[in-house]
């Protein structure tokens, strides 16, 4: 019998390794930085990240979305991950933590 895996737990661990993903431009995590959309984990424990850029023309375009699915390929139990890149909403400032813009002396 497969022991069964708490999501709740691998969403947190999910978060937790989100963030210790930075934008080179930027010292903050994409996750703080709200570039984290959206998680979903399906039943065989593979992982969807909607999630966006700065802008279109972010010299990271090609990297940072491969990174994030290595990291999160790394958790345990994880099966697959991957990365769906997205502007609609396009990124603003708006979409950034409280936490985000106090470290950018943005409050």
């Amino acid at each position: 019998m497969e022991q069964e895996i708490d999501t709740n737990e691998l969403g947190e661990a999910i978060v937790k390794k989100l963030k210790t993903i930075y934008d080179p431009e930027i010292p903050v995590d994409i996750y703080e930085l709200g570039l984290i959309y959206d998680v979903m984990i399906n039943t065989d424990y593979e992982v969807k990240i909607l999630m966006t850029l700065t802008s279109p023309n972010c010299p990271v375009a090609e990297s940072l979305p491969r990174e994030v699915e290595e990291k999160i390929k790394s958790i345990e139990n994880i099966k697959g991950a991957e990365v769906e890149i997205t502007f609609d909403p396009p990124w603003s400032k708006d979409l950034m933590s409280e936490e985000a813009k106090l470290e950018l002396g943005m409050l």
